[in-house]
């Protein structure tokens, strides 16, 4: 027997989308922010030869830098004032949330509900601007050790490089929470997707250049395009992929009338990080990886150009931190997200038991246990999708855009809009029907 919810949402068509005034306002305001980010993407910082930079950024983009342009929506190539995108505040993110497991008053902070929420976001944004600030001012020393880009080398290029950055990506932080409190929701994912989905034409008519010229073998790149089918259809499987608890409510008298048992279930999503595993992996590579490589452009020690080339795209070293990254917060997430205990708490409360396992911890233990499992295949096919194709992209020497990084945040935050969208229309219905019904109560009186 379908639910309310669903049979709502089997009925959605294009009249219901066009009632709906307040979704609509919401998705114009969600494409009038990315296009004022895509705008930005394309402001350069002050104080570059553009062309002198071009000429040094083609010349690594197929490591670790080309990955950071790929977030930045092409921002790196041209250096510009949103070049950092939001890397530093993902990775604040990541460090915060890390801290709070171990720090008693985060922790509390964290169970105080909304003012606590907005401390924890204060804290995140205050780490953001370190980090931003950090990687803004390598950045800026790694263009001057770059022969010919900066045209008045010195402090207050370096100053005023930094305040750019930095201001970019303050800003970027304040347009995603925008997104996400007026908008469509998913604020920040819809930035990086933004950024990599405008750059496909551009990436699609490289591949075809490469296949003509005979730089790319035409097998090679009709298995590009067979290979990025086959990853959509893993991840859209994946996504929607669910291991459902049986829940029961026993029977239970109301006055003189006894009303029967009812049966649901608690759906555990095998993905339940979704792609945050992916975009957090990538930021802690990439907010190291980019300074080393921007200070071994110049007159770097010796180590420091070995420990760029080894995270470079492709390579063993950056294989296996991605891989060790994408797994380690497949669980972290996973846990901040998802309580078992408190699951089972509701569970109790609401008078829902799963058949065989008492009410309680012994609930808790099992969800616990269950969800361990399907987060085990999670993370396993997070990182077979995020590095099979990257290892044949880098061996082919194509675009950055065509990696399964790129195709699994496209996919992934495509599914979420989508999903956010029908939830949007579906409450719109339900107000229609609740108004329908008050109107018949009143005429019927």
């Amino acid at each position: 027997m379908a639910s309310a919810a669903e049979q709502l949402a089997r009925n959605l068509n294009f009249s219901t989308f066009s009632k709906a005034k307040a979704l609509q306002q919401r998705i114009w305001f969600t494409l009038g922010a990315l296009l004022v980010y895509r705008l930005g993407t394309f402001i350069p910082v002050p104080g570059i030869d553009p062309d002198a930079f071009r000429a040094t950024f083609e010349q690594s983009q197929q490591g670790i830098i080309g990955m950071f342009n790929m977030f930045a929506g092409g921002a790196v190539e041209r250096m510009a004032i949103f070049a950092l995108n939001l890397i530093p505040y993902i990775t604040a993110s990541i460090v915060v949330q890390v801290i709070a497991t171990a720090s008693p008053r985060l922790e509390a902070l964290k169970k105080e509900g909304e003012a606590g929420r907005r401390k924890m976001n204060q804290y995140t944004r205050y780490l953001a601007v370190v980090f931003c600030a950090v990687q803004a001012y390598g950045i800026a020393v790694g263009l001057e050790a770059s022969q010919g880009v900066v045209l008045n080398p010195g402090w207050f290029f370096r100053i005023s490089t930094v305040i750019t950055l930095v201001g970019g990506t303050m800003f970027l932080m304040w347009l995603g929470e925008q997104i996400t409190a007026r908008g469509v929701g998913n604020g920040i994912s819809l930035i990086i997707f933004a950024g990599i989905v405008a750059n496909l034409p551009t990436t699609i008519v490289q591949t075809l250049e490469l296949s003509r010229t005979g730089a790319l073998p035409p097998l090679a790149a009709i298995g590009l395009v067979i290979l990025a089918i086959v990853v959509i259809g893993i991840i859209v499987f994946f996504e929607r992929a669910q291991r459902r608890l049986l829940i029961q409510y026993p029977k239970r008298q109301v006055g003189n009338k006894m009303f029967q048992g009812d049966t649901s279930h608690l759906p555990l999503k095998l993905n339940t990080a979704g792609v945050i595993p992916v975009i957090f992996g990538s930021s802690l590579l990439l907010l190291p990886a980019t300074i080393a490589s921007f200070a071994a452009q110049g007159n770097a020690p010796q180590w420091l150009q070995v420990v760029t080339a080894m995270l470079g795209r492709g390579q063993p070293l950056y294989l296996a931190l991605f891989a060790f990254f994408i797994i380690f917060f497949a669980f972290f997430y996973t846990a901040i997200v998802f309580n078992p205990t408190e699951t089972a708490d509701n569970l109790k409360r609401s008078g829902g038991f799963i058949p065989g396992f008492r009410p309680g911890e012994r609930t808790a233990q099992h969800i616990d246990y269950v969800l361990t499992r399907i987060t085990v295949v999670g993370a396993l096919y997070l990182t077979f999708v995020a590095l099979i194709p990257e290892v044949l992209v880098s061996q082919l020497a194509v675009s950055q855009f065509i990696g399964g990084t790129s195709l699994l945040i496209m996919v992934t935050v495509t599914l979420d809009t989508v999903s956010q969208i029908q939830s949007h229309l579906i409450a719109q219905q339900y107000e229609g029907l609740v108004k329908k019904s008050r109107l018949g109560g009143g005429k019927r009186r």
